[in-house]
């Protein structure tokens, strides 16, 4: 077709083909039958990666990209991921491999976590409008706990993990979780943050799959829950269902565990929690008192009635008390949960918030005349 005076783009219109491939052709680059070979730019950086991955085994393959991107590396980062599995195998980071060796070398525990939304919480418990229980089962020995949560956002979540993991006294080396909204999209993807709140405690994630059925142990543990929060009412706070929710987890878990079952290792658990940062709303009471984990803390009288906001990470001995807008107004030394008391000492002055800026007519009307220029320049 060439020979015949045929154009490039002639003869890539006739073949459908582009045209780039077409003078390819033409001027011998490509043969016909043999693939062309494309060069691999990950090549020159596998050493870099793999001594990375050593160093750090946590280290995310964002950032790994960002810094071979800096070292001259040109390629998407959905290239530079294919190119990581096919050259590297991602180490295996395990707790083993961070010095938390199981105890007596045994094997591990799994723990799997249901995430259960209950009805209305009593009134008189102050706590919302929604009540959520986080109950953590282990695999092998039936062991299981629960932990009451204000609302299903993540911060909360992770406190009842934290909660429910201590309570079993360690962690397992994998967790298991339904599709929950904390934890993953619709899609069923494990959002980024809780696979950095896995690897704080040493442990990986794995979504059970919707189809799947569920455990019988778990459909037995939700079934004893329901009963339970149906006579939970009566309890006088949040802190006094807690206590007789895990009475309940105690007496369960033994009664239930199988005969002659021994009782697999568990992974020791950081000193800390993971550093989320919980936020809920209360409003002043006529005493200058706001509710929070079953105490009180004393404001300023001239706050009664208003909304704020309590902010608390997970990680630090206090909390702050902030207006809407976010203004700190005191921090206090945080009381143990269901204490019951009243903390009126606080730390720091107190700053409430500046007034709004005033725009407009108003604003210039209250506008002075500089000192230096009696007779200040009027606009025309």
């Amino acid at each position: 077709m060439r020979h015949q005076g045929w154009s490039i783009s002639a003869i890539a219109r006739c073949m459908g083909r582009d045209r780039k491939t077409v003078r390819a052709y033409l001027t011998g680059e490509r043969t016909v039958g043999v693939r062309a070979e494309t060069r691999d730019e990950f090549l020159q950086f596998v050493s870099y990666c793999r001594q990375r991955l050593d160093d750090d085994p946590h280290l995310q393959a964002r950032m790994l990209h960002g810094e071979i991107v800096e070292l001259g590396y040109d390629r998407a980062y959905s290239t530079f991921t294919r190119a990581l599995r096919r050259h590297l195998m991602w180490p295996r980071c395990g707790p083993r491999h961070r010095g938390r060796a199981s105890p007596g070398g045994g094997p591990l525990e799994d723990v799997q976590f249901d995430w259960v939304q209950l009805p209305a919480p009593p009134v008189e418990w102050d706590c919302g409008q929604e009540m959520y229980l986080l109950m953590g089962s282990l695999t092998r020995s039936g062991h299981w706990r629960a932990a009451l949560a204000g609302t299903g956002d993540l911060p909360h979540c992770v406190e009842a993990l934290d909660q429910v993991l201590r309570r079993l006294g360690g962690t397992g080396e994998r967790w298991s979780f339904d599709r929950t909204a904390p934890v993953c999209s619709t899609a069923g993807k494990v959002i980024a943050v809780f696979h950095e709140i896995a690897i704080h405690y040493g442990a990986t994630i794995a979504i059970r799959p919707r189809t799947e059925a569920p455990d019988p142990v778990v459909r037995a543990h939700r079934s004893v829950v329901r009963h339970w929060w149906d006579t939970a009412a009566g309890e006088p706070g949040v802190q006094a269902a807690q206590d007789s929710l895990d009475r309940l987890t105690e007496r369960s878990g033994s009664r239930n565990r199988p005969a002659g079952c021994r009782t697999r290792a568990l992974l020791p658990l950081p000193p800390k929690p993971f550093p989320a940062r919980i936020c809920v709303q209360r409003r002043v009471d006529p005493r200058g008192l706001v509710p929070f984990e079953g105490n009180f803390y004393l404001l300023p009288a001239g706050l009664v009635g208003n909304e704020v906001r309590i902010r608390r990470r997970l990680d630090e001995p206090h909390l702050s008390v902030t207006t809407t807008r976010g203004a700190v107004i005191a921090c206090f030394r945080r009381a143990p949960r269901g204490a019951g008391r009243t903390v009126a000492e606080h730390d720091g002055p107190i700053a409430l918030e500046r007034p709004g800026r005033t725009s407009g007519a108003g604003a210039r009307a209250r506008r002075t005349p500089c000192p230096s220029n009696p007779h200040p320049r009027t606009a025309p």
